[in-house]
């Protein structure tokens, strides 16, 4: 479960195709439910409406062309009167609520009902660390209530509870995972070539979301846009000598024009956000990745990782991210870099510059080895206990 279809732009579609493409390559009978009272958005429009035959036709395509089965997958529309549903029937949705040996509510998005609550199997996967385990530290009993609900606890914080970690200790388990990724899904398709020479840095990435989920703790405001983090890196491309290229949608002509003046280039996001394949695309024509991290990730050392940025090494692209206490997790310094400095950015490309092939290989390696969907999800479940 999760909010693919209520959200179907690129980069949450892939996130929550790799669960399901995963769980099945390991045998397991997949389905997929989204039965929210959220009104879904249409990338093709820019609309929330509710109207939801958008994202019936994503979801329907979308297991059609990964053989996850037509009748798998299920839309409820809990925003209207009569709780509509496309694919599965109400019926169908309520007789998997009950019989599911494992549901995982990806991203922590499925609001409860009465159905789903007849399961004891709902597993929380959590993308975005640090906001839930603060709001638990505050004794916010919404919050207690809503993942004590939950068979086991899951975080993208792989260093939550680690001496080194600023995120607070709270009564609840949580178990260390990572976004999971079927990496022969990235593999440059056949006839189509890659130019290295010609190709630059890229990233793709919201500019910033007004501070709907900034958090505080301890008399510390930690931010979640990524702009700010940005701005303390917007000296990059000039100091590695070559051109970086942001996805994003920056507004403001004083702003872009700092960036622009330091080497970046941009592109605008909604046509690869709308076109799952485009997403692809950007990825496997770009050098390799160049990001930043939210400061939420970054200052409380979280041990977060980026599901795009995992995607990037599927392709066999080298990825320069911001630090936030991954690499306790996972090898740097081969295909995968992680900086705290300009310094370190600078050492990162020229290393990449000096055996591109060699980098490219390693983060194809570091894909397989710690971002395979099967081991991924396997894991979750054994951990789980199911």
């Amino acid at each position: 479960m999760g909010f693919m279809a209520s959200c179907p732009i690129a980069g949450v579609v892939w996130q929550h195709m790799h669960y399901l493409i995963g769980a099945k390559r390991l045998g397991h009978e997949v389905y997929y439910i989204e039965d929210s009272a959220r009104i879904p958005y249409n990338p093709s429009t820019f609309e929330v409406t509710e109207d939801y035959s958008y994202a019936a036709k994503t979801l329907a395509g979308l297991f059609e062309r990964y053989d996850l089965g037509k009748e798998n997958w299920g839309y409820c529309a809990r925003y209207l009167p009569d709780q509509p549903t496309a694919g599965l029937s109400f019926e169908r949705i309520k007789e998997l609520y009950r019989s599911a040996d494992a549901i995982f509510n990806v991203c922590g998005s499925q609001e409860f009902n009465d159905e789903l609550l007849a399961s004891e199997r709902l597993l929380y996967i959590e993308s975005d660390p640090a906001v839930e385990q603060i709001k638990l530290a505050k004794d916010n009993q919404n919050t207690r209530e809503y993942l004590s609900r939950h068979h086991a606890l899951f975080s993208f914080g792989e260093n939550l509870n680690q001496p080194d970690c600023g995120v607070p200790h709270t009564d609840f388990k949580w178990f260390p995972t990572r976004q999971p990724v079927v990496t022969d899904l990235w593999e440059m398709p056949t006839g189509k070539t890659f130019d290295p020479a010609s190709a630059v840095y890229t990233t793709i990435a919201n500019w910033s979301t007004g501070g709907k989920k900034d958090i505080e703790w301890n008399g510390e405001t930690y931010l979640w846009s990524k702009n700010p983090e940005f701005h303390k890196f917007h000296e990059a491309p000039a100091i590695c000598g070559e051109p970086f290229e942001l996805a994003t949608d920056m507004k403001e002509a004083g702003e872009r024009e700092k960036f622009l003046t330091q080497g970046w280039r941009f592109t605008l996001p909604h046509k690869m956000s709308e076109d799952f394949w485009a997403y692809q695309d950007y990825i496997r024509a770009s050098k390799g990745e160049f990001t930043v991290a939210k400061d939420q990730y970054t200052r409380l050392n979280t041990g977060w990782f980026s599901d795009r940025s995992a995607c990037y090494l599927a392709a066999g692209k080298p990825v320069i991210t911001q630090q936030t206490g991954f690499s306790k997790f996972i090898p740097v310094g081969e295909g995968l870099f992680a900086f705290q400095s300009l310094d370190d950015i600078k050492e990162a490309a020229a290393k990449i510059n000096s055996d591109y092939d060699f980098h490219c290989r390693k983060a194809k390696e570091i894909a397989k080895e710690y971002f395979e969907a099967e081991k991924i999800v396997a894991d979750i479940l054994n951990k789980a206990g199911i």
